[in-house]
């Protein structure tokens, strides 16, 4: 399969969150689609919002191993995961910027063709001013 072009994928998506010792687990089944530039892996769909309203959500998987999650619109993050590192980010929203780094302590891909499919496991740790906001684990699986 050609994944230039780009290939419209079914997308599951498992966040766990863990802060203030208070636990949650968010499943989402969307619709989606991978495109390969060059050697760099991107996965594409959008994040429903409670009021309906979407945000364009890209995952970047860098030939690097570094795996970076982009979230456009009105509110701009990109979170950059890179194994046993602490990498830093900024997240734009209507009242300013606000700074974070996050530390990766798990991080997996796989790609299989026919039928094209992949998952793509992170854990990680969120800090603002060197506090721990709290721990998440992000599980993304896809399948054309």
């Amino acid at each position: 399969m050609d994944l230039t072009k780009g290939v419209p994928v079914a997308i599951r998506l498992k966040t766990e969150v863990t802060q203030n010792n208070e636990f949650q687990e968010f499943l989402f089944d969307l619709q989606g689609q991978v495109v390969k530039m060059g050697d760099t892996l991107y996965i594409r769909y959008k994040e429903v919002q409670d009021d309906q309203s979407e945000i364009p959500v890209t995952m970047k998987i860098s030939p690097d191993g570094t795996i970076q999650l982009i979230r456009s619109g009105e509110m701009r993050l990109r979170l950059k995961f890179v194994y046993r590192e602490k990498a830093d980010t900024s997240y734009q929203t209507p009242y300013g910027v606000m700074f974070f780094s996050t530390y990766t302590s798990n991080l997996h891909f796989s790609l299989k063709d026919q039928p094209t499919s992949g998952k793509v496991s992170v854990d990680y740790d969120l800090f603002t001013a060197g506090d721990k906001i709290g721990e998440y684990k992000l599980s993304l699986e896809f399948t054309a």
